[in-house]
């Protein structure tokens, strides 16, 4: 069973406690909220509302059940995170110029350009499944395959040639427009 964690009642035990806490579990919170894009400064405040909220829980009559106060305390963090960027994903104004998306088509040959660096047989291979629609059952027998798996690896391995192409030569979206 988990030990039920109530913070003493001693001011300079409870504020002694209270910064070991944050100085060991502020740096889980801060690297979780940069790894999903966030700031510094987003990072401190969720890291204090999840502090409040652990503590607000744990001065309660019997405190929580806890195994780790930092473990707690991280879980709280990342379910605030996670319910702040739901919120503002969903406010930000989407403002994208009409115009801009249909004056520019994908320039098919430079398009094929980089699909004919992967080999031809990956071409042909890639184009009958996507541009002809065929199942990979048709695959094995148009190319030759042992099974339907062998043609899905080899699909797989034409798309990263297609990608490690598109990487050597540091392409983006806007290098297929016309």
């Amino acid at each position: 069973m988990a030990e039920i964690q109530k913070p003493e009642h001693s001011p300079s035990t409870r504020e002694e406690a209270l910064i070991a806490l944050y100085k060991s579990t502020f740096p889980l919170v801060a690297r979780f909220v940069s790894k999903r894009g966030g700031s510094l400064e987003q990072a401190k405040d969720i890291f204090q509302d999840a502090l409040v909220a652990w503590y607000e829980k744990s001065t309660e009559s019997g405190g929580v059940p806890v195994y780790s106060e930092r473990g707690y305390i991280f879980g709280i963090a990342k379910r605030l995170w996670y319910r702040r960027f739901a919120e503002e994903s969903l406010s930000l104004p989407l403002e994208v110029d009409v115009e801009d998306i249909t004056d520019q088509h994908p320039s098919s040959s430079r398009l094929l350009n980089v699909l004919e660096n992967a080999g031809r047989k990956c071409l042909d291979l890639l184009k009958s499944f996507y541009y002809d629609k065929l199942s990979m059952a048709e695959l094995k027998v148009q190319f030759g395959f042992s099974s339907s798996h062998s043609a899905t690896v080899q699909k797989y391995k034409c798309l990263e040639k297609v990608r490690e192409t598109v990487k050597e030569k540091s392409l983006s979206y806007e290098d297929f427009l016309e």
